[in-house]
């Protein structure tokens, strides 16, 4: 199906301690963008990881783009913004302008080198995202939504099809992080690029994203926000009050 972006078949996934996903269902739409919730230690960021090929998937299947994972190799098409700020060395002599380029170089054959293109695409992801103006400071100079902006850069510069971010708010304040979801909101409208986004920020995600998968170990939920703001189930986990906050459709 060709506007089958992700799509898993009871997905399971383990670890020494035993199960961590188990029996994981479900189909991302082109265009979607799809909010990933549960509490901590759900396996919201195995799930992510599996998707990835970055975690062996214990039993079940996954497949994206139509194609079965294991014999996926256009990573070309994924952008994908990691969990940790602190994977980046805040002391690596590195610009804006070069951390950026590295979505570009890493699919590049060797001789690895930007070219003129190459840099004018720099150059319009920063304006996009509003930081052209940070292209010359070193990371280390940064703050922490000001370096989430360049790494949010660095993912899409390369315009991928599927952009698939772990937690990456966990480090904002609230405004900061309301920014950020927004301009998420915007990359997927204007680009039109499907989004996976795994978030511990429940009661906002629902304001931006197109769907909601909601896991502890099991799905529990998938599915639009009118749909998780009218059903029994979810009531009942989250109660009413907070299940209307949670959906910000009414």
């Amino acid at each position: 199906m060709p506007n089958i972006v992700v799509a898993t078949e009871l997905l399971s996934c383990s670890y020494r301690e035993g199960r961590v996903l188990e029996d994981i269902s479900f189909q991302v739409s082109r265009g979607d963008y799809i909010g990933i919730v549960g509490p901590n230690g759900s396996g919201k960021s195995t799930l992510i990881k599996a998707l990835l090929g970055l975690v062996t998937i214990s039993t079940g299947s996954a497949a994206l783009f139509g194609t079965n994972l294991s014999d996926f190799r256009d990573w070309s098409k994924i952008g994908y913004l990691p969990q940790s700020l602190h994977l980046v060395n805040p002391v690596f002599p590195a610009t804006v302008h070069e951390t950026v380029g590295l979505g570009l170089l890493s699919l590049k054959r060797f001789p690895k080198r930007l070219n003129r293109a190459d840099n004018d695409k720099i150059n319009k992801t920063l304006d996009e995202l509003g930081i052209l103006d940070l292209e010359h400071k070193l990371i280390g100079e940064l703050s922490g939504g000001q370096l989430q902006r360049v790494l949010l850069a660095r993912a899409i510069v390369n315009e991928p099809e599927l952009l698939v971010l772990d937690e990456p708010t966990a480090a904002l304040d609230p405004e900061t992080r309301g920014r950020f979801y927004s301009m998420i909101a915007d990359i997927n409208h204007s680009r039109g690029v499907t989004v996976l986004l795994v978030t511990h920020d429940s009661g906002a995600i629902g304001e931006h994203a197109s769907k909601m998968l909601y896991i502890d170990k099991k799905m529990l939920f998938y599915g639009g926000f009118d749909e998780f703001c009218s059903s029994p189930e979810m009531s009942s986990l989250f109660g009413e009050h907070s299940q209307h906050l949670m959906c910000h459709r009414h």
